[in-house]
């Protein structure tokens, strides 16, 4: 696999009113950036320990968030941004694969047969399943993020509710608490600096939830190991993260966890890509 390293290191502001939450942070301000094969924009996630779960004194999370534990990750890259359907068209036109349609109704399909208008190019794809979204990683040299390396890039080794911190959600924020319009009800991705992780990772709230590598148990929490955990090793569930454009305020935040049918398409689920740096990477 052949990754092209461009600009060595970004600075990212840390778009945080709470100070105290701000200043916690201040570590992960600075991120390489790579570009992958796929031509998708990658952000190094140092490694480190966060803080997995609902924070300490909430009280409004699902029974699967708890209890909060903290996890420690090796260095990892993931994409900048949802991938899109500009992005997958390359793919399937590249392996054949099946093209992204929802399975029951045709209403809630974007793609024209095997073909994608331009404005299409650069909202993320949806209607792909676990199985699709794996492939499309592996075709790009990738593989999708754990469930605990997902929250890490989400939130940062702070202890925070949103990408963005602990100021409730608004429209500048994500795109959420929408009705279906067709193409028009996803945003194309990166719309939404006041939304940002620690990282610069853009969507990670709302747009479309996103699948990642881990078999669900709602008891996991209880019994993760500490250091790259990566699910259970089987299940009939997989996790989905981030919520989407239809969810409101009590489910984006970055906690938010849902076990699903890994052969479910629908109008609201994508992915992103993740990426193992290399070893000795702080």
């Amino acid at each position: 696999m052949t990754i092209l390293f461009v600009v060595s290191c970004v600075l990212f502001s840390v778009l945080q009113a709470d100070p105290l939450l701000a200043a916690q942070a201040a570590p992960v301000e600075r991120s390489s950036l790579i570009v992958g094969k796929d031509g998708a924009q990658m952000v190094l996630v140092p490694a480190g320990s966060f803080p997995m779960g609902v924070p300490l004194g909430e009280r409004d999370g699902g029974e699967d968030e708890y209890p909060r534990h903290e996890v420690f990750v090796d260095a990892f890259f993931i994409d900048v941004f949802e991938v899109t359907n500009g992005r997958y068209f390359e793919f399937v036109k590249s392996t054949g694969h099946r093209v992204p349609l929802h399975p029951k109704d045709q209403t809630r399909s974007l793609w024209r047969g095997d073909t994608i208008t331009d404005s299409l190019a650069d909202r993320p794809v949806i209607n792909v399943d676990w199985y699709d979204a794996a492939a499309y990683c592996a075709w790009a040299g990738k593989r999708l993020p754990t469930e605990a390396e997902w929250e890490m890039a989400a939130k940062g080794p702070s202890d925070r509710r949103y990408p963005w911190g602990n100021v409730e959600p608004t429209a500048k924020h994500l795109n959420y608490n929408q009705r279906w319009i067709g193409e028009k009800t996803l945003m194309p991705v990166g719309s939404y600096e006041a939304g940002k992780s620690p990282y610069g990772v853009y969507d990670m709230a709302g747009n479309v939830w996103e699948w990642v590598n881990d078999w669900y148990d709602p008891q996991y929490y209880a019994k993760s190991p500490s250091k790259n955990p990566r699910g259970p090793v089987t299940g009939t569930k997989k996790v989905i993260r981030g919520a989407g454009w239809q969810n409101e305020t009590p489910t984006v935040r970055v906690f938010t966890r849902l076990g699903v049918d890994p052969s479910m398409r629908n109008e609201s689920t994508g992915f992103r890509c993740a990426m193992d740096a290399p070893k000795g990477t702080p």
